[in-house]
This record gives structure tokens, C-alpha cells and sequence, in this order.
């Protein structure tokens, strides 16, 4: 047997639902079906992917490395067919980056319901994408700025403030003890593994700032964020996380206590003009998928007026533009 696109995607809904029942619901096929067709991706590859017990499934080791691969290549094989079917429809391109956002699949279904043509080009490095914005790869970027660490900004580009501070959450096992309350102490988590991606621009040297304030010193492993949510999984480690983060039957997502660390988020083109005809689109799918995040509800009902809000405010131009407060 060879592995197939489908075949991944069996393996991503068992890992995201935490049973065979609820995956077999989510991809629409029998229960028998789909465990017959997982015994047989795991001979395939040589070895169980998953531990099944009354409670769930959760992924092994070898399923754990397999799922850090195959969600990737779903995001690429994604890619492939909106790509292939814009240029199949002979529209002229949109072509939009974007660091890692859940407001993504519904910005770029907006765009495309007002008679865009959106491509979409991932990178965790803001810097980068600002930079392919300048030089004309990409016509509008959405870019989060990491509190304290201040993105390095062409002054020709034009800006918009999604959120002026979104703040950061954790993510850490369902099981965790420290999941058991609606917000979580770094202290609660100074004897855990963190894990944190290096590559995103500025957020390793937020973090350490962020264990030096709290003044606890955690063993922390650098890995990619895909990889870090299947460790999260099986109770190997904890991370940061957005707080539109899904929660998910192996995974809790929570508020840090006195909300740490932050970013601010932002939009940037050449024109006025680009981000006038994208903007709109963008804050309705971020206020939508806000909204849908009980973590960041709860603190979006409570937040002080303004603290998190979400609007079309410029960014003034060069040396003027106001920088991110630092952390302590």
C-alpha cells in the first residue's frame, strides 16, 4: 500500500478528535472503515501510531514523528489546489503572506467571496514577509511584532493595527493540573519542558524576558509549533500559543496570569489603496475566530475599553512609528 494524501488526513483527524468515533465522524466514513485503513498505514510504516485505550487515542512516539510531517505536507497539498484553481479561473493573483493566524482560512474565503484572487505564502519571520512586500513578491503582508522585540519596518510601506496587544496563552495537556484553572501562574509551570520556535522573529527573546520576570528558569526545547502541539498532546511539554488557539480533547488552552506577553498585530502594503481593499475582509475573520476562542472571549468581555481593540488605526510613518512596550 502507498500513503496517500487521505491517508494523512485520517491520521490528523484521530490525533485533533482523540478518538477513532469522532474521527470517523469529523472525514464522514464508518468506524470499521477507518480503523481497518489505520491498521493498515501502520503496517505500512512499520509500527502503532497510536495507544488506544477506553479513554482515547494518543499518539506514540512514531506517531508523533509521522503527524509533525504529514500536517505540513496537508498545509502544502492545501496550498497547491487554491493556487491551482485561481490560476485555472485566470484571475489576476492577490498574493498575500501571513505569519501562523487562525484568522487565515476565513480572511482568505472573504477575499476570494469579493472577487479576489488571493495566493497565500507562510513564514514565521514577519521580517521576511515585510521584506518580500517591499520588493514586490507579495502585495500585502499580515505580520504579528512580538512585545519588546520591534519589527525591523521599511519605512515605504504602509500599515494598519489589527490589535493594537493580543495576548499570549498556553497550551499544556488537558490533564495538566494547572489546566484545572481558568488562568495559569508561570510558577505553575516552572518544573515543565516549554517548547518554543526560535525562528519566530523575536519570541524566544520575549520569552526569556518573560521567565526572567517571573523568575522561573524552565528546561526549554526549540522545535516548530506543529511538533510542539503533538508533544502538548501526550503531556511532553507545554507552549506558548495564540489566544485563538482551538482547544482540543487532549489539549487545554490558557490565559498566563497577568497576561505576560504580548504581540501586536499588523497589516502592511505599498498603498493605502491595498490595505483599504483588504482590510475589512481580515478584521471580520479575526473577530470571528476571536470570538469563537472561550480562552480569549472571557478576556476580550473583561478587557478595559480599548485594550484590545480591533480597528483600521494607521500607523504613522517612519522614525514617528510608535514602538511596542517592553516587557520587564
Amino acid at each position: 500500500m502507498e500513503l496517500e494524501v487521505r491517508h494523512l488526513r485520517a491520521l490528523c483527524a484521530i490525533a485533533d478528535t482523540g478518538s477513532l468515533h469522532r474521527a470517523a465522524r469529523h472525514l464522514g466514513v464508518a468506524q470499521p472503515s477507518l480503523s481497518t485503513q489505520l491498521r493498515r498505514i501502520e503496517q505500512e510504516l512499520g509500527g502503532p501510531l497510536f495507544l488506544r485505550a477506553h479513554t482515547g487515542c494518543r499518539p506514540t512516539p512514531l506517531g508523533r514523528l509521522v503527524l509533525s510531517r504529514a500536517r505540513p505536507l496537508l498545509g502544502e497539498m492545501h496550498l497547491l489546489v487554491v493556487e491551482a484553481r485561481a490560476a485555472a479561473a485566470g484571475g489576476a493573483e492577490l498574493r498575500v503572506g501571513s505569519t501562523a493566524s487562525k484568522a487565515l482560512a476565513g480572511w482568505l474565503r472573504r477575499l476570494r467571496a469579493h472577487g479576489q484572487n488571493p495566493t497565500l505564502h507562510m513564514n514565521v519571520s514577519a521580517n521576511a514577509l515585510l521584506r518580500m512586500v517591499l520588493d514586490g513578491q507579495l502585495d500585502v503582508a499580515f505580520v504579528h511584532e512580538v512585545e519588546g522585540c520591534p519589527l525591523r519596518i521599511p519605512p515605504e510601506l504602509r500599515l494598519r493595527v489589527l490589535v493594537e496587544r493580543e495576548p499570549q496563552c498556553v497550551s499544556l495537556p488537558v490533564d495538566h493540573p494547572a489546566a484545572a484553572k481558568p488562568e495559569v501562574d508561570l510558577s505553575d509551570l516552572a518544573g515543565d519542558r516549554w517548547m518554543i520556535d526560535p525562528t519566530v522573529d523575536g519570541e524566544w527573546d520575549a520569552v526569556q524576558r518573560m521567565f526572567r520576570a517571573a523568575d522561573v528558569s524552565p528546561h526549554v526545547l526549540h522545535g516548530d509549533y506543529h511538533t510542539a502541539d503533538a508533544l502538548v498532546a501526550t503531556g511532553e511539554v507545554v507552549t506558548v500559543c495564540q489566544p485563538t488557539r482551538t482547544p482540543r480533547p487532549d489539549m487545554a488552552v490558557r490565559r498566563l496570569k497577568g497576561d505576560p506577553l504580548g504581540v501586536r498585530l499588523l497589516v502592511a502594503a505599498r498603498t493605502e489603496t491595498a490595505l483599504a481593499g483588504v482590510y475589512p475582509a481580515l478584521e471580520e475573520a479575526y473577530g470571528e475566530v476571536a470570538r469563537q476562542a472561550p480562552a480569549y472571549r472571557d478576556w476580550l468581555d473583561r478587557a478595559p475599553h480599548g485594550t484590545a481593540r480591533l480597528g483600521a488605526r494607521p500607523v504613522p510613518d517612519g522614525p514617528h512609528r510608535p514602538p511596542s512596550p517592553a516587557l520587564p
